[in-house]
């Protein structure tokens, strides 16, 4: 007996398509660890460069999801908490509040 070839997806034609549109999140917490990890192996992921690289990153992808307003939460030494929220104000979204 000939074994029945599995369905790539419910659909008939075979294509997958995504039901949901494109989330929009207006507001949110989002929590940051200084210590950057974003490429940087070593001693190099203490330095502040490494903790706005992180931050930039971040950014990036909450601007990607639609969001206009964020709270932040921001762990680490002084030095790189100070990085981060440079460069959290530098990207230009709605900073409401930050905690440290």
């Amino acid at each position: 007996m000939a074994k029945a070839i599995p369905k790539i997806c419910s659909c008939r034609n075979g294509r997958i398509s995504s039901r949901k549109g494109a989330r929009r999140i207006p507001r949110r917490v989002i929590h940051v660890q200084a210590t950057g990890t974003s490429g940087f192996k070593g001693t190099r992921r203490g330095t502040p460069f490494a903790a706005q690289t992180v931050a930039a990153n971040a950014i990036c992808t909450v601007v990607d999801q639609g969001m206009q307003r964020v709270e932040f939460m921001i762990k680490g030494l002084a030095l790189r908490r100070d990085a981060t929220l440079r460069a959290i104000r530098r990207t230009g979204i709605l900073l409401t509040s930050y905690r440290m």
